[in-house]
């Protein structure tokens, strides 16, 4: 009975050893956060006003771009834009050219099977007459950057 005692207790023991050498949640697997704090966010952006505009010449505006530009700053980022489609931005986020996508996304969007989405920031009313609640997309699994945008958001006071 002793030894079934021990090996228990050395089992659990093992167990919170090993627990304690985790390294700190939320993590990124790629270490998105890590990468662009002090480096480069890499955005994609739909045209979408008036959460983004995408004029002729490539610039970027709108109330999502001042949101990103912040949180970029926020983390000693700088930004490098690549518009387009969506469906083509989505695909590169999904595989990994891409760290947050943004263009008027709503928490209802189809694209939340291949995104994770950020806490809603704010409330529109859509073409629909119904209200949406408006996102931003991160690459699923990079947790530790979905959680710093997040709390971003949070601290400008932005939430639907």
């Amino acid at each position: 009975m002793v030894r079934i005692i021990v090996r228990v207790t050395a089992a659990l023991l093992s167990l919170v050893l090993v627990g304690c050498a985790e390294p700190a949640f939320p993590r990124d697997p790629d270490d998105t956060l890590q990468r662009a704090s002090g480096g480069t966010l890499r955005v994609g952006v739909s045209d979408h006003p008036p959460f983004t505009e995408v004029a002729d010449d490539g610039s970027v505006s709108g109330d999502e771009v001042e949101i990103i530009e912040g949180y970029a700053e926020s983390i000693g980022a700088t930004v490098e834009w690549r518009d387009g489609a969506e469906s083509e931005l989505v695909e590169l986020l999904d595989l990994g050219q891409l760290d947050v996508v943004i263009g008027g996304i709503a928490s209802n969007s189809p694209w939340s099977k291949h995104a994770a989405f950020t806490r809603p920031y704010t409330r529109v009313v859509g073409t629909d007459g119904k209200a949406q609640k408006m996102v931003i997309a991160a690459r699923l699994g990079e947790n530790a950057l979905l959680t710093s945008l997040d709390r971003y958001l949070i601290e400008k006071g932005l939430r639907a």
